[in-house]
Order: C-alpha cells, then structure tokens, then sequence
C-alpha cells in the first residue's frame, strides 16, 4: 500500500522547536472565546449553554476547513508552510472580527466558525510537516507537537488568570496577536521539509481517503481516535463547569488552564514511551486511563479538595495524551501521498462526533440539570468503543 520510505535526512537542531512553538501560537485561537465566557455572560446575560453553541461552531467550521482541505488535498498539493502563514494569519483577523462583533451572538458564532475553518490549516498542516521532518521517531514529535497544541489550546485560560483585572478584549486581542506570530515565525524560521515538492496528481485519488475503512491498521487508529474524540472536547467544555462548583474568578481559570494544559505531561510522555513499547500501546494504555476517569467522577466530585484536584491533573494529562499517537499511527500506515489528506479526514469525522458529544452533554446540563456524577460517567462510552477497535494494534508487537 505504501510506497517506499525515502532516506533519513536529520533535520536541523531549529525544526522541532519552531514546529512547536508555531502550533502552540496557531492553536491558541481555538478556546480564545471561553475563556472569558464568564466575562461575557455577566455583561450581557447570556445562559450558560452560549459556550456550548460557540465551541459547536468552531468545531463545525473545523469541519468543513478540513473536509475542504482533505478534498482539494491541500496540504499535498502546496507548500504547508505557506498553508501554515496563510491560515494563521486569516484565523487571527477572524478573533479580532470576533472581538469588534462579540455583542451580536449570530456575528459572533460566524466569526467563531470562520476562525474553525482556519484552524483546519494549522493542527493538521503542523502534522504533515512533522510526518514530512520526523518519518522515525513520530510519535516522539507529535507528543511534543499536540503537547502544544494542548498548551495552545489552555493559553487563553492561563491569560485570564493572570489577574481578575485583565479586560476581555485584552484575552481575545492577545491571542489574535499571539497566532499571526506563529504564522510568521513558522515561514520565516522553518524550511521546506526534504521530498517535500508538492504532488499535483492529474485527479484526485479517492482510495487514499477510503483507506480509513478498507485498510485495516489505518481503520484501527482512526476509529481508535473517534472514540477518543467523543471524550476530549466535550471534557474540555465542561471543565469550566466542573470547577466553579469550588472556584471562581482567576482561581477559576488558573486551576482550568492547569487541568487542560495537564495534556503537555501526558503528549510529551506518552510520546518518549511510544518510542520504547509502540504508539499503539501508549495510546490504549491513555484512552483507558481517562476511560476510567470519566467513571470516577461519581465518587471524585464529592472528594476532598486533594483528591478532586489530583482526579481532574490525571484526567487532563491521559484525555489529551493519547491523541499524539493516534495521529503518529494513522501517518505511519497512511498511504505516503496522501498523509495529510487522510489525518485532515479523520480530524474532519472526529470533530463532527465531538459536536454531537458537546451539544448533547452541554444541553444535559444546561436545559435538563442532570448532575456532573450523573453525566460523566456517559463519556466513557468513547474510549471504550476506541479501545476495541485499536485491540489489534496494541496486541501487536510495536513495528
């Protein structure tokens, strides 16, 4: 199925870390909104289920950015630094648009899935480009690459904690600025990766797309990775939620950026593990980890505040640190013209399930006041279903 691999080439000792730090800068758009939330909800009096519709729509423009992208190959067919600059810089303008119309919920659902569409250019084009540097040793890279990710994600959190009297605008203005830098730098600082030519194939090759059914290790880590996304966002969502039954204010958002950015510990680790028993296994080992965690809750909720924060650290690292080498599996047994198109697919199905999770566990709580011992439990309904599904990989001997 795969053509050969190309020879090792070592990449130069700056790759990684701009890599990183470029993913972590581009990243930083995603939760730029929920973060301060609260703000918003006590200035304009909006219920609590906004944050639900607003991660929907910047998941659902996620979807249809990569469905556009995995479709017209993209990231196969033109340069992924340049994809890189382009969509960071795009999704900056769209926070700064939605920072002007944040008044106006529909503008600033818009805004919001306009900024998703983008982001379909960084999390999966930062991947391929660490497929293309690091075709050894992946699941290291993507450890440390969707560790910052996961910190990128957190970093609007972590600005809001920085004291109570940090206006909004300053939150959503500085990750704008925050993600054109990771743009700029990634272009300026990063080369073209080796073998890296652009494919223009006379027509689109369908059967690279239908091998996340028919080709069975490629199956195995994409559904693998469906499970896990049932869990991860929705988790995410809610973390807020969970914690404000004991905190508010910047102990709030600083314990939240904690738990989320928890996620660094368990991609980074998780990623210098897989290099000694296998992506597979790591990433079964994380998903029924935080499996367990999910059931937990209905006795950790009501733990001492020791055990409940302990509770939700492990929960943060293991729903997070998994997702590495879902990725580093699926590129490894893609076909090798296709990598990028195959991971943008699979991100486009695992975010439309990750909708469905977020609509219906934010409406359970919101519109029904069915109890958090009640709720989470039902999150465990993914990473049971993504470990049978990887059974094979990781009760094979690591390649």
């Amino acid at each position: 199925m795969n053509a050969p691999a190309t020879a090792a080439v070592t990449p130069p000792p700056r790759v990684l870390p701009v890599l990183v730090a470029a993913q972590f800068a581009g990243t930083s758009l995603w939760f730029a909104v929920n973060a301060v939330m609260p703000d918003l909800q006590r200035e304009l009096g909006w219920p609590a289920a906004a944050v639900g519709t607003l991660t929907s729509a910047l998941q659902l423009g996620f979807i249809a950015g990569t469905l556009v992208f995995a479709l017209l190959a993209v990231a196969d067919r033109h340069s992924a630094r340049r994809v890189f600059l382009l969509c960071s810089l795009a999704g900056a303008g769209c926070t700064v648009g939605a920072w002007a119309m944040v008044r106006d919920p529909v503008a600033l659902a818009a805004w919001r899935a306009a900024t998703g569409f983008f982001l379909a250019g960084i999390y999966p084009v930062g991947m391929k480009l660490a497929s293309q540097w690091f075709p050894r040793g992946l699941g290291g890279a993507l450890g440390l690459l969707i560790g910052a990710l996961v910190l990128g994600s957190a970093s609007a959190h972590g600005l809001r904690a920085l004291g109570g009297a940090l206006p909004w605008h300053s939150v959503m203005l500085g990750v704008a600025a925050l993600a054109a830098a990771g743009g700029v730098l990634l272009y300026l600082l990063l080369p073209e990766p080796p073998h890296a030519a652009p494919a223009r194939p006379a027509h689109f090759d369908w059967h690279a797309l239908a091998t996340l059914w028919t080709d069975r290790r490629v199956r195995a880590s994409v559904f693998g990775y469906f499970g896990h996304m049932w869990e991860l966002y929705t988790m995410w969502v809610l973390v807020p939620l969970i914690l404000a039954a004991r905190l508010d204010g910047a102990a709030l958002s600083a314990a939240a950026f904690a738990v989320l950015g928890a996620g660094v510990v368990g991609c980074v680790g998780g990623g210098w593990w897989a290099q000694r028993v296998g992506s597979a296994r790591v990433a079964a080992m994380q998903l029924a980890t935080s499996g367990a965690c999910c059931v937990a809750a209905v006795v950790m909720l009501d733990a001492p505040d020791a055990a409940f924060y302990a509770w939700l650290l492990l929960w943060g690292a293991t729903v997070s640190g998994d997702s590495p080498q879902f990725s580093a599996l699926t590129a490894a047994n893609a076909p090798r013209h296709a990598v990028g198109s195959v991971l943008t697919l699979a991100n486009s199905i695992g975010f439309a399930i990750s909708i469905v999770s977020i609509e219906l566990h934010v409406w359970l709580v919101a519109q029904r006041g069915v109890p958090m011992a009640q709720l989470l439990p039902w999150l465990a309904i993914g990473p049971a279903l993504g470990l049978w599904m990887l059974r094979g990989l990781w009760r094979a001997p690591p390649r």
